[in-house]
């Protein structure tokens, strides 16, 4: 199997134009992607439990990898929830998976996203990771609109191992990742 496209963009170029710009003295301190985590939760699967399953299956589907159900820890009565009932689904790529759905997200499914101009630079948590909200599972071409009962959204989790967020945004932006331009 061939390597994924983005890995080798980021072994060739990105790698070494990062050492540049932040004048790193080993090829151990570039940042690099280590995992990429997305999840969903389903806040109606209170009242019908089969919506965590059709979710584990989309996940899965956009995912390429089997996607688990994750249950509450704690028990909230005004939200009718007790510990252990399935309220969501997650999954996390690593290695080839996840430079490939990063290659899909970047190329197919963004730009379906309506009136797209880009993702807010803000997302980032102070320590190089940086998330981001999609409001509609449609925009990914593996899911058959037909067989969507109800659109839901997903968080998506970048973590890399860089020490700060414009090194984590230099990065992501070498990647190709399509962020707006203006103030955070």
């Amino acid at each position: 199997m061939a390597r994924p496209r983005l890995k080798d963009k980021y072994l060739q170029e990105i790698a070494p134009a990062l050492m540049e710009k932040f004048q790193y003295k080993s090829v151990m301190q570039v940042p690099k992607l280590t995992k990429i985590s997305i999840n969903k939760g389903i806040g109606a699967a209170v009242a019908d439990k089969k919506l965590v399953d059709v979710g584990v299956e989309e996940l899965t589907t956009i995912s390429g990898q089997k996607a688990v159900s994750t249950v509450a820890k704690n028990s909230i009565s005004n939200f009718k929830l007790r510990e252990g009932m399935p309220i969501g689904a997650r999954v996390t790529l690593r290695g080839d998976k996840m430079y490939e759905f990063l290659d899909r997200l970047m190329t197919v499914a963004l730009p379906r996203v309506r009136d797209f101009r880009g993702i807010k630079e803000k997302g980032f948590d102070g320590r190089g990771n940086y998330s981001l909200g999609i409001e509609e599972q449609i925009i990914f071409p593996e899911i058959s609109i037909d067989k969507v009962n109800k659109i839901s959204g997903m968080d998506i989790t970048f973590v890399t191992t860089a020490e700060s967020d414009e090194e984590s945004l230099a990065l992501l932006k070498a990647f190709g990742m399509p962020f707006v331009s203006g103030k955070k």
